[in-house]
């Protein structure tokens, strides 16, 4: 199946859905105003949008999110999916988006007087909060009549996952951040967890191997990452849980004991926690999709 839908949340303000599940590309035009701010997010698989009649191309690559916005230049919307490739856009005006940030305008860059006249441009990867997010526009169950409201909420839940982020924090207000030297250590301590996912070390064993006190840790952990550690390691292991059942090669069981849930059971009900359905009807539901 290659397919598109537009949602329209409010005037200036649409999310594109694009589901291509088939073995061919697909392609998708549409012209944006000049006033809108674009988000772009890769899903699975890869995409490429095309500018200026073809003449540049910009790759979105699996778990990789854009940001656009050209005030001085319209950016119609080109892009080519991949094969089995999942992307979501959303578009938003600037003086809606504004509006949301109103009294925290400092807090996000492009927002600044200084660059209110200027173009915007940024890749970054999609960290494991976004990630379910995005799965949950492809993977729900609603009655048509509520799924404008629930894609509202979504949408809004996203964005403020993407502006919650250490690169985004204002070190004034977080003083813990201007000590660099903290910073590394805390994103050493995130990358220790998650390598060792399956039996994760307790928090002051986490806080001896990367050397920094157990108090610094929580606290560095969760204005870096918005979370406190083991909330982190859930959500990125449900995260990876799902990914392992959507590549068809793990059954419930064997995906369990790769993120470290010794039986069944607790893993059902630690997916079921977080995605709000159990990961044997996950799997039907991707399979009623091919």
């Amino acid at each position: 199946m290659g397919a598109h839908e537009e949602i329209k949340i409010d005037d200036d303000f649409i999310v594109l859905r694009f589901q291509n599940d088939s073995d061919e590309t697909t392609h998708f035009e549409r012209e944006v105003d000049v006033d809108l701010i674009q988000f772009h997010f890769g899903i699975k698989g890869r995409a490429k949008f095309i500018f200026n009649q073809g003449r540049y191309a910009l790759d979105l690559r699996e778990e990789v999110s854009l940001f656009l916005y050209n005030p001085q230049k319209e950016l119609p919307v080109h892009l080519e999916i991949a094969p089995h490739s999942w992307v979501i856009s959303v578009l938003i005006s600037i003086k809606k988006f504004h509006g949301f940030f109103s009294e925290q305008a400092d807090h996000i860059p492009f927002l600044s007087e200084n660059n209110i006249d200027k173009k915007y441009y940024k890749d970054e990867k999609i960290n494991p909060s976004m990630a379910v997010v995005l799965s949950q526009l492809f993977h729900f169950n609603l009655h048509q009549s509520i799924k404008k409201l629930y894609f509202k909420g979504k949408i809004y839940e996203l964005l403020s996952l993407y502006f919650n982020r250490a690169e985004d924090t204002n070190t004034e207000s977080c003083p813990f951040l201007v000590d660099e030297e903290n910073v590394i250590k805390i994103r050493k301590a995130k990358d220790i967890v998650i390598a060792n996912m399956a039996e994760p070390p307790g928090l002051q064993e986490l806080a001896d191997q990367v050397g920094i006190n157990l108090k610094k840790l929580k606290m560095g952990f969760r204005q870096i990452y918005g979370d406190s550690v083991y909330s982190f390691l859930f959500d990125y292991k449900m995260d990876y849980a799902r990914k392992l059942l959507d590549s068809g090669s793990y059954n419930v069981n064997e995906v369990g004991l790769k993120i470290g849930y010794s039986t069944s059971s607790h893993f059902i009900a630690a997916f079921k926690k977080k995605f709000g359905t159990t990961p044997k009807k996950y799997l039907m539901s991707i399979n009623e999709k091919v």
